[in-house]
């Protein structure tokens, strides 16, 4: 008779761990499934001090409120950049209103040929609210190793012939300014769009 008492108590308790346990796991927010690679709490690509295609100088805080999209590239390009660039206004196209809330900043590796006018022409291309961004050839190397991205001059059959080799993919940072994804170059951008709905429907 104990024995049968003892095992009906231990059920009892089990029941209700496993009835609490589910309590918890039914009351815990659900993690954002991203499409693109989380890069949350990432310790390098944190802000910059660069000059847009109008002279000014911008810093990441500028944005607040925005989800910026960031992309290391230069004007010409012949595959990579246009099509991220093109695929990008695709997506601030389809995010209907909150496309004001998205923006976009292309950083050139080139800065001997990119110069402002050339930059600003370029971003026309795609949509005038994405902006340019260089620093001077001295400063380059140094924000590459901050962002971690690659880039190397390739000569070509004359001195202004050359193409540049560089890291094709870009980062992703919330409206709060902190980096929170990198997605590769070729995803699907409805991923991307879906991400930024995400980081959006977090800052709300």
């Amino acid at each position: 008779m104990l024995n049968r008492r003892f095992t009906i108590t231990l059920i009892a308790r089990y029941a209700l761990l496993a009835g609490a346990i589910g309590l918890f796991a039914a009351c815990s927010p659900k993690q954002a499934a991203f499409t693109a690679v989380d890069v949350t709490g990432a310790e390098y690509a944190k802000n910059f001090e660069l000059a847009d295609h109008n002279g000014t100088v911008r810093h990441l805080q500028d944005f607040a409120g925005k989800v910026v999209v960031m992309f290391f590239g230069y004007t010409q390009c012949p595959d990579v950049c246009p099509t991220t660039m093109t695929e990008l206004a695709g997506i601030k196209k389809d995010l209907g209103k909150d496309g004001d809330r998205l923006q976009v900043l292309f950083v050139t590796v080139d800065p001997a040929r990119d110069t402002p006018d050339v930059l600003k022409g370029y971003m026309a291309n795609f949509d005038p609210t994405f902006l340019a961004l260089y620093a001077p050839p001295d400063k380059l190397a140094e924000l590459a190793k901050e962002y971690k991205i690659y880039f190397k001059k390739v000569e070509g059959k004359s001195p202004t012939s050359y193409t540049m080799d560089h890291s094709a993919g870009s980062y992703v940072y919330d409206t709060k300014g902190q980096l929170r994804l990198f997605t590769r170059y070729g995803s699907d951008p409805k991923g991307l769009t879906e991400d930024i709905r995400i980081l959006l429907k977090q800052a709300s």
